[in-house]
């Protein structure tokens, strides 16, 4: 199992809840998504206080060879692209007229831009499968930690809109849409416009905007 990211480890889920869900994986003998050293890699990004932006996912892909522990970022070579960012890279282009191209968003990780899944692990092919095993707890930690300073919060979905009572008050700025999943996409995440909303707010609070593509 991977290391325990330093600059959370204080967080009470990594004494409290992590164990259990540990053992639950280890017993568990279908193939579970990501790699376990790769499993924390969004918050091995980020620091807490160094957090500008969160975009809050459901659980990884899926898929063998998509999920790196990132929310909606695969490995540059995956081919064709997860449903869920090709809608997100097509609202972007609408949105500012480019977005990157690959599968890989590490790039907006290493500007303080936080990748968190609710959930972070999936057996391979069972989507939410393993929405019981309590990682939520993580995710409501990591919100109200992040958000002890003003931060910009994207929710897609309605899973990410229930976490929005674990934000810490102050002055942030949250956009709740539809999921980019091509299931709901339509159905109010198109036309959003999420990346110059969240790069004006944070030229407002005197933050250099993220370079999305």
């Amino acid at each position: 199992m991977h290391s325990i990211p330093q600059s959370w480890a204080h967080l009470p889920f990594f004494a409290e809840k992590l164990p259990a869900i540990e053992a639950a994986l280890e017993q568990d003998n279908r193939d579970i998504l990501p790699p376990a050293d790769q499993r924390f890699a969004a918050l091995d990004f980020c620091a807490p206080e160094d957090v500008r932006v969160v975009i809050l996912g459901q659980d990884p892909y899926p898929t063998p060879g998509h999920a790196h522990g990132l929310a909606f970022s695969a490995e540059p070579d995956v081919r064709p692209l997860p449903r869920s960012l090709n809608n997100i890279y097509k609202e972007m282009i609408e949105d500012i007229g480019s977005a990157p191209l690959n599968a890989d968003l590490r790039p907006w990780a290493e500007q303080g831009l936080l990748l968190l899944n609710t959930v972070l692990s999936v057996p391979a092919g069972e989507a939410n499968g393993h929405k019981k095993l309590g990682w939520q707890t993580l995710a409501q930690e990591v919100l109200a930690e992040v958000s002890k300073q003003p931060c910009a919060f994207l929710l897609w979905g309605a899973q990410a809109h229930k976490m929005e009572d674990h934000l810490t008050p102050g002055d942030h700025f949250i956009l709740k849409t539809a999921h980019p999943s091509p299931l709901s996409a339509r159905k109010g995440f198109f036309g959003s416009k999420p990346f110059s909303k969240v790069n004006s707010w944070l030229e407002t609070q005197g933050k250099l905007p993220i370079t999305w593509a």
